[in-house]
């Protein structure tokens, strides 16, 4: 349980807050130029040369929320100069990650062009030169010591990139590209446009929501409320609120967008976002939904099972099965991380070899640790707090142990998580103008999260099992025992049972809820403390 939680009202909370954010928001116009990216102009200047001189240009995504969004991105932007673009996004299940030989058999180009990958692809990169084809590799995945040998490499990450900012997607690495080649071409399109799926990427890919991402988030978020993109008018109908936020944007339409790339293919999302009419895109985000709901079993079944498998003993979970779905060991693995607070890599076995993805925790990079290891793998590519792997079945236990070897040479600080409590509020500080001053701070995501409050020893005054199958608990409680106003507490996933001292310790945070057209606050349990 926290200790030394300091007690907060209104305005101690906003001073808090404030500390949070050193200097203003950018705008838009302070956004870095996207020519002090590594490559950026030599690459605009061969797709624009590509499109003048009539070239065939190939497009290859990636099936996670911001490939798609890259990719939906980069279509829009050619269909409106109009040029033909083939736009491919490998099936997960039949042709792996990314721009990969397996792909570059069905592509006929003169230049190939990535978004959110290539930065791994040495023999694809191998097989396009071989071919007389130019490769421009568009990522944001942390480069290795060996780099393909491609036409041009647009990664903030490469130690050589001057750009300001690294922490960005690889939906605004291909939309800064994307300006430029605008500019190239004089081109009378309105890169704003785009934001409303930026958003959603950058919400989706984790990214810090500090810097230029929370401007893009914010701008992009307004832009979504506005736009007559046939998605985005589906994505407001379907949230019904006057305001989106950051977090309906995780929670409801991110898992809903993934959902394609796991369980199916991801040109399900990718049709949802082009879509030309609302007919079309409310087609798709039907699909997309029942995909999700799919989803939502498989891996509940995968997290049940791979719960009895973890090493209690073990600094980095690492768990592996045959049968588990490819498509959510990542999910998994997430909840994993959640429940014993530590980094977990979940690996699905088939015919001998082993597929997986890796979550972290707190400051450790699993990125790090697994390159440490990867003499074990036979592939592996990510970031600081996920990872994509693989590796023979046999060789499973001995990186497994090797992992743990490396990860015992860490601080133990860096394993504590971020979701630190803010403080303890009073019964009477949980109102309206909470969730007004709340609001000011937002987007709140990766790097801002949203405040996290606790209540401790609370009175369980009445306990109602809610929804269709009774697996929600709305939990009545009084914080203090004279308090006459009690708080009403929503534990989703949770069936919550009157405890023999009927007290309840948990953290929680505020948030909005919008129903009939009336605002009220909605208090939401992060964690329960026993």
């Amino acid at each position: 349980m926290p200790n030394n939680i300091p007690q907060l009202n209104k305005p101690a909370l906003f001073e808090l807050l404030c500390q949070r954010f050193e200097t203003e928001d950018k705008k838009l116009s302070q956004i870095p130029n996207p020519a002090l990216l590594q490559d950026s102009l030599k690459s605009a200047k061969r797709i624009a040369s590509a499109i003048r001189n009539k070239e065939k240009i190939t497009l290859v995504g990636d099936y996670d929320v911001d490939g798609v969004s890259s990719t939906a991105i980069m279509v829009d932007f050619f269909r409106q100069i109009p040029y033909p673009l083939e736009a491919v996004i490998p099936n997960r299940f039949r042709d792996g990650y990314g721009v990969s030989p397996n792909i570059l058999q069905r592509v006929d180009a003169d230049l190939v062009i990535t978004v959110d990958n290539g930065i791994t692809a040495i023999e694809a990169a191998q097989i396009c030169k071989e071919r007389d084809i130019d490769l421009i590799i568009t990522d944001h995945h942390t480069p290795s010591e060996k780099l393909p040998d491609a036409f041009a490499i647009v990664d903030p990450k490469l130690s050589t990139c001057q750009y300001p900012f690294k922490e960005i997607c690889g939906a605004q690495v291909a939309w800064l590209l994307l300006a430029l080649v605008k500019k190239e071409l004089k081109l009378n399109i309105d890169m704003k446009q785009f934001l409303d799926i930026l958003a959603i990427a950058i919400i989706a890919d984790v990214m810090p929501l500090i810097d230029i991402n929370r401007t893009l988030v914010k701008e992009g978020l307004k832009v979504l409320m506005h736009s007559s993109r046939p998605s985005s008018v589906i994505i407001r109908d379907f949230l019904n609120k006057s305001q989106i936020n950051s977090e309906d944007i995780a929670y409801q339409i991110a898992p809903r967008i993934n959902s394609a790339g796991r369980l199916e293919d991801a040109g399900i999302a990718l049709e949802f976002f082009t879509a030309t009419s609302r007919h079309q895109a409310y087609k798709q985000f039907e699909l997309l939904g029942q995909l999700n709901e799919l989803r939502k079993e498989t891996e509940a079944q995968a997290t049940n099972e791979a719960v009895h498998y973890v090493n209690e003993d073990d600094t980095i979970i690492v768990v592996a099965k045959n049968g588990w779905h490819e498509g959510v060991v990542g999910i998994v693995a997430s909840r994993l991380v959640d429940r014993f607070s530590r980094p977990a890599i979940v690996l699905s076995i088939k015919d001998g070899v082993a597929k997986g993805s890796a979550r972290s925790i707190g400051e450790v990079s699993i990125y790090e640790l697994i390159q440490a290891n990867e003499q074990l793998l036979t592939k592996f590519g990510g970031h600081k707090m996920a990872a994509g792997l693989g590796l023979l079945e046999e060789d499973i236990e001995a990186f497994r142990k090797a992992l743990n070897t490396t990860a015992a040479t860490l601080d133990p600080k860096d394993f504590t998580p971020q979701n630190q409590i803010t403080g303890i509020l009073s019964t009477e500080d949980i109102d309206l103008e909470l969730l007004n001053l709340l609001e000011q701070f937002e987007p709140y995501g990766e790097a801002n999260l949203r405040p996290s409050f606790f209540l401790e020893d609370a009175e369980v005054v009445s306990i109602k099992l809610m929804g269709s199958d009774k697996s929600h608990s709305k939990i009545e409680v009084r914080q203090f025992p004279h308090a006459r106003k009690t708080l009403e507490l929503i534990a989703f996933r949770t069936v919550f049972e009157m405890p023999d001292d009927k007290k309840i310790s948990c953290s929680y945070t505020v948030a909005k809820n919008e129903f009939n057209n009336k605002i009220s606050v909605q208090l939401l349990v992060n964690k329960i403390h026993f």
